[in-house]
């Protein structure tokens, strides 16, 4: 942590952003409205190099919305001026006195801190909203402490939004977004066989710290070589074919170029169906068909 920002003021949020949902993005819409009134120049999002429980509780660790760099970008459409990545297993053995005079004082001059009610920090988490507002007074900076924002009766956070995608619902979890879910990989060999029924698919490499929907047939657009393509994706273990291990995989629709070792991106429009095991290739490829009707119908109305 040796950076540092003019001594004209930040407005600055902490947490680890992961999926930056519409409750984010409210959060740091408030950085805007509030840190100009408080003489705050710039925007500032102080993420976390990894999911605190991956520290503290390495079984528990959930799987992750969006990549670090994914997240970035995202910060950075979002007109934030700076976003700060902290080495977590660091931070959290600093005492809140230490974090607030290090990192928020000294460094980022803050003038404004947004953080959510349930904001902890510090060694042993003793660090907290009080915490801060009593160091604010001190110091010479604001503190909002916000609470979750409410959407269709279900809180919005990280953890919501994965157990929608662990039940497949994709279109909920877009609304939560305020995007389209996307799931980043690498076009990987297959076993070709989809070469054999007529709908070849591009199998994809997730990296490993990133949450896959639930199995089950899905509407997407598949990004490859800068060209968005209308798809089918199925997610699953293809039980069929008494497949090995759960593989992600695309059919693009109206092109089948060799795709082997391209990053490819699949956003999730809508959920077809689950995955299920058929008598043989013929059922298959019957209900394949049907796949594809719905999935140009859903992407059309999308």
């Amino acid at each position: 942590m040796q950076w540092s920002l003019p001594s004209r003021g930040s407005a600055v949020t902490i947490g680890v952003y992961d999926g930056v949902h519409r409750g984010h993005q409210r959060v740091i819409a408030d950085l805007e409205t509030m840190g100009v009134s408080l003489g705050a120049r710039r925007r500032v999002v102080l993420t976390f190099d990894c999911h605190p429980v991956a520290v503290l509780e390495p079984t528990r660790a959930p799987k992750m919305l969006t990549t670090m760099e994914r997240r970035l970008d995202i910060l950075e459409s979002l007109g934030v001026d700076v976003a700060g990545v902290l080495p977590f297993d660091q931070i959290r053995q600093m005492r809140p006195e230490e974090f607030i005079r290090r990192v928020l004082v000294d460094a980022l001059h803050a003038r404004l801190v947004v953080v959510g009610s349930n904001f902890r920090f510090g060694v042993d988490r003793s660090g907290g909203v009080d915490t801060l507002r009593s160091a604010g007074a001190r110091f010479g900076f604001e503190v909002d402490a916000v609470d979750l924002l409410r959407g269709d009766g279900a809180t919005l956070s990280s953890t919501a939004i994965r157990r929608m995608l662990n039940r497949g619902e994709v279109e909920a979890a877009a609304n939560a977004l305020g995007r389209l879910f996307e799931l980043p990989g690498t076009v990987t060999v297959g076993d070709g066989r989809g070469i054999g029924l007529g709908y070849p698919t591009a199998n994809l490499d997730i990296p490993k710290e990133l949450l896959i929907p639930a199995d089950g047939v899905y509407a997407v657009w598949a990004t490859v070589r800068k060209r968005t393509h209308p798809a089918v994706a199925n997610i699953g273990v293809r039980p069929t074919f008494e497949g090995a291990g759960r593989v992600v995989e695309a059919h693009l629709l109206d092109v089948a170029p060799t795709l082997y070792g391209e990053p490819m991106t699949l956003q999730f429009v809508g959920r077809i169906r689950d995955e299920q095991q058929f008598a043989g290739a013929d059922e298959l490829v019957t209900q394949i068909e049907l796949d594809v009707a719905k999935a140009r119908a859903m992407l059309e109305e999308s």
